[in-house]
């Protein structure tokens, strides 16, 4: 019984001290209060005082970092002092909200820039004094750090279906449709499969059309694009260039990041270490 009456009078102390937060017309109310203004031009909210002074900008990124793996995040940025931008996690109140809701309720419940009295410009400036983290989970740290790997190997793929690593040939597609173009989605379902082949014409692996699937010569799977909906949806064709970068991962052996050795010395990315 007394753990029923301290779950219910924890309910009803947030139930009364939850805010009402409401955006009507670009217009920021706190429990009935007007506190600030809200204007959107090309997906970037600015925030305003009552008396329309632009303070700060909230823009949302949403990119694709490697393969089905993407990261949701905004850039907050102070318009009287432009000398960094923050990227910075942001709160919606429901699932469903779009986001201009998250930009208002991130910037008075997750970042506490905005109160009652208005937009909180020691807070705002505190932010960028002492930049708070990400928190991010482990499948996003775990695709960072393989798009750190290939951004290294610098892959492209010429008009003649050759990879290239950093402007050096490492492989070749066989198998390629008479109107190839290195910039061209896989969309063809065919009957021959796509198959990679090193600079020693050792075989590497095959792309299979029909069920977007990557196979290995080492026996490695992988379905390159899952198509999702909502907001994290992708594209249901990879391009020959996402084909090589996956293939990299599946069999490091393929193509190597080479460190340069200089007296002795270290040289990655061009820096003496």
């Amino acid at each position: 019984m007394r753990r029923s009456l301290i779950i219910l009078f924890t309910v009803l102390g947030l139930l009364l001290n939850a805010q009402n937060i409401k955006t009507k017309r670009g217009i920021v109310t706190i429990d009935g209060t007007h506190v600030a203004k809200i204007s959107n031009k090309s997906n970037i909210y600015t925030f305003m005082d009552l008396k329309e002074t632009p303070i700060y900008t909230i823009e949302f990124v949403d990119k694709s970092i490697v393969d089905s793996v993407r990261d949701s995040y905004i850039k907050l940025n102070r318009i009287y002092n432009q000398d960094k931008v923050l990227e910075l996690d942001y709160i919606s109140p429901s699932a469903f909200s779009g986001e201009e809701k998250s930009a208002v309720y991130t910037s008075i419940k997750g970042l506490k820039i905005i109160d009652e009295r208005g937009i909180n410009i020691k807070n705002l400036d505190d932010l960028f004094k002492n930049n708070p983290k990400r928190k991010l989970d482990t499948k996003t740290k775990e695709a960072y750090t393989i798009r750190t790997k290939i951004d290294k190997l610098n892959i492209t793929v010429n008009n003649v279906g050759e990879i290239l690593s950093n402007g050096k040939p490492v492989g070749y597609f066989t198998n390629l449709p008479v109107s190839f173009g290195s910039e061209d989605t896989i969309a063809d379902k065919t009957f021959v499969d796509i198959e990679i082949y090193d600079a020693n014409s050792k075989f590497i692996g095959k792309y299979i059309t029909t069920t977007k699937q990557l196979k290995s010569a080492g026996g490695k799977n992988f379905t390159v694009y899952r198509e999702m909906s909502g907001r994290a949806s992708i594209l249901k064709f990879p391009t020959y260039k996402a084909i090589a970068e996956r293939m990299a991962i599946m069999d490091p052996n393929f193509i190597k990041f080479k460190e340069k050795v200089i007296v002795g010395e270290v040289v990655k990315d061009g820096v003496q270490k």
